[in-house]
């Protein structure tokens, strides 16, 4: 890449190792192309995983984030990456979702975000976990995040 705008980026380009661990996993950013106007940039990970703390099995869930930058995006093989590193991590599913809404607004700064994490069942009962920075700009194009409610998703 010969653009100044992407030197600072490790990954994009290259082979990169899958990390280990979550916090292992390098998010990259760059710098927003449309700054100053309210446009929703949404990620979808229909096949997230990562593993029950207690049993070691395997968790499922369709991850959809939403957000609006301000200076900066998520370069989105960083981000690939990052959720990729969960597969061998154990943790509760409400843990798992505030961890990746944390780390992203703490590299990004966005105006806001909105995550929804649709967790398959286990034990029967799948859980569902929502959260968002607080209320989008107004008259920003929002569309609902398309995940039906659980009747045997897939």
């Amino acid at each position: 890449m010969t653009d100044d705008r992407y030197a600072g980026l490790h990954q994009l380009g290259h082979y990169t190792k899958a990390p280990e661990t979550p916090e292992e996993a390098e998010l990259e950013r760059v710098a927003a192309p449309a700054q100053g106007r309210a446009y929703v940039i949404r990620f979808t990970c229909p096949e997230f995983t990562s593993l029950c703390p207690m049993t070691g099995q395997p968790d499922f869930a369709h991850i959809v984030l939403d957000y609006i930058p301000d200076a900066w995006i998520v370069e989105s093989k960083s981000l690939k990456l990052f959720l990729a590193s969960f597969r061998n991590h154990g943790a509760f599913h409400e843990a798992c979702t505030m961890m990746i809404a944390e780390r992203l607004i703490d590299l990004l700064a966005p105006r806001w975000l909105r995550i929804g994490a649709y967790w398959y069942p286990r034990g029967g009962i799948p859980i569902d976990v929502f959260w968002q920075t607080g209320s989008p700009p107004e008259g920003v194009f929002l569309p609902d995040q398309g995940v039906a409610p659980y009747r045997g998703r897939g």
